[in-house]
């Protein structure tokens, strides 16, 4: 049974227009496409399952974003500071 988002999306022309520019972004990193898209779709009244299910993720992962811009718009779809050891990549050489 589908769930009702009690987070509703309404989009500034400005939003609309940056968010649009990072969905068909080809040099973006693959995660701000896909969050970017989740949004935009959520704008259009897209339920968190339908927009799961057309993006192949997790209904989890779209109430998580569509929750964060919800509560802090663009700036909440930027990646944070994650504990732990920095990723180190490409592996260094040994030489």
């Amino acid at each position: 049974m589908p769930r009702k988002s009690p987070f509703y999306i309404e989009l500034s022309v400005d939003e609309s227009t940056e968010l649009n520019r990072r969905a068909t972004r080809y040099t973006l990193p693959y995660f701000e496409v896909v969050r970017a898209k989740m949004i935009l779709m959520a704008a259009k009244g897209m339920d968190n399952d339908e927009i799961a299910a057309r993006l192949d993720t997790r209904r989890e992962v779209v109430s998580q974003w569509r929750q964060r811009f919800f509560k802090e718009r663009l700036a909440g779809l930027q990646e944070r500071v994650r504990p732990g050891r920095p990723r180190v990549f490409p592996p260094r050489a040994h030489g």
